[in-house]
């Protein structure tokens, strides 16, 4: 395998893991980007742009569709905001959103919007592609949607109604979109490869995504097979999992043009891995001693680490942890440490930071695999940054 990139030393395992995923898991394209102190120690990409065909291999430049590692980047504008003191994560969301005030979420909160408490990952009727992209239509159902719990009292993931209940709480507080205000404010600032709503000019950085198969026997199987619970939750389509799914329906084409222009913030975020992990490491300090950079003041570090949902998840079927927007280190997504904060892409992509050990991680690929939140490649990485840095 021809990897391409540097890894300063003490960081080698990551390099072998990184190789490993494409000789033992199916790997067809991806990258892996670490910062430490705020400062790049790893940056490595290797194989084709696009999973589906051989047409042009990856480069440094390249970005790819990071799923549900899009809500770590989106949540960072509600957590800017409030920063700001122009959010109040204790406050109704009605407040901001007076038509959220219906179907039983009068009492639900910010911070419950944003820890997956705010009782509507469904939709009775799904949005049509067209209709999640216009940023109008989701909005207008979820503030007319019944909550399916009394927001506050239990957590189940919103998987994609989580995007429209940003967005409008962002639009509301600030007048402008979600994916506009990151730009501004967050992306363009910390010369970020990353986006929601990829502008036109960027689309020829952008690789093809396509399902790969997890191998089944041999060093790169999957050991962990789905619970009983998980596959007849998934395989269900009354479950409260598959309708949270498909709250859009049907799925769109990740790879059209359109769908990557659109504003998603659960799911449409494009982004190379090595502006994942800057991403992260401005959420925990400042990035290359530069001042100014650090996003995050420290309690806003804290707050993305504090746990408010745990246990069962109502959707996912298993033990889920989240803090306001963020996946928490658990079973379910294991990370570098329980002091880890961040997000994972269903099929594959990941991004954290662990303000504890200094760290920051992103991780892409094109090859999108079985699971939702804790794929083998990336976990084969994380691992093998955990042991690099036992070595330090």
């Amino acid at each position: 395998m021809d990897v391409q990139g540097t890894v300063t030393a003490g960081f080698e395992p990551v390099k072998d893991a990184f190789v490993r995923n494409f000789e033992q898991f199916g790997e067809r394209g991806a990258a892996v980007a670490v910062y430490r102190d705020g400062r790049q120690v790893v940056h490595l990409w290797a194989g084709e742009a696009d999973a589906d065909r051989d047409a042009s291999a990856w480069t440094a430049d390249t970005a790819q569709v990071i799923r549900s590692a899009t809500k770590g980047v989106a949540t960072a504008v509600p957590l800017l905001l409030h920063q700001r003191g122009l959010l109040d994560l204790d406050a109704p969301v009605a407040t901001y959103w007076p038509e959220f005030k219906a179907g039983g979420k009068e009492r639900a909160l910010v911070r419950h919007l944003l820890a997956h408490r705010a009782g509507v990952p469904v939709l009775d009727v799904p949005l049509t592609p067209a209709e999640a992209a216009d940023q109008i239509s989701g909005p207008r159902a979820l503030a007319a949607q019944s909550a399916l719990w009394e927001p506050g009292t239990s957590h189940g993931y919103h998987a994609h109604t989580f995007g429209p209940l940003l967005a409008e709480l962002v639009q509301r507080v600030t007048g402008r979109s979600l994916g506009q205000w990151l730009a501004a404010e967050v992306a363009g600032p910390l010369g970020l490869d990353l986006w929601i709503g990829l502008p036109a000019t960027e689309a020829h950085r952008v690789g093809r995504i396509a399902p790969v198969e997890t191998p089944e026997t041999g060093p790169g199987a999957l050991r962990l097979r789905p619970k009983p619970a998980v596959t007849a939750a998934y395989a269900d389509p009354d479950s409260l999992t598959r309708r949270a799914f498909a709250a859009i329906s049907p799925l769109p084409d990740e790879n059209a043009p359109a769908y990557r222009a659109a504003e998603l913030p659960a799911s449409g975020g494009v982004a190379t891995a090595a502006a994942l992990a800057r991403f992260y490491a401005a959420t925990i300090g400042e990035v290359e001693g530069r001042p100014g950079t650090r996003l995050f003041a420290p309690a806003t570090t804290a707050l993305a680490r504090t746990e408010e949902s745990a246990g069962p998840d109502r959707v996912l079927v298993v033990n889920t942890r989240f803090g306001p927007g963020y996946m928490l280190h658990g079973p379910a997504c294991p990370l570098l440490s329980p002091a880890s904060f961040g997000h994972p892409g269903r099929g594959g992509s990941l991004g954290f930071a662990d303000p504890d050990a200094g760290v920051s991680f992103g991780y892409v690929t094109n090859g999108m695999q079985r699971g939702v939140t804790a794929d083998p490649r990336a976990q084969a990485l994380v691992r093998a940054l955990k042991q690099a840095l036992q070595g330090a």
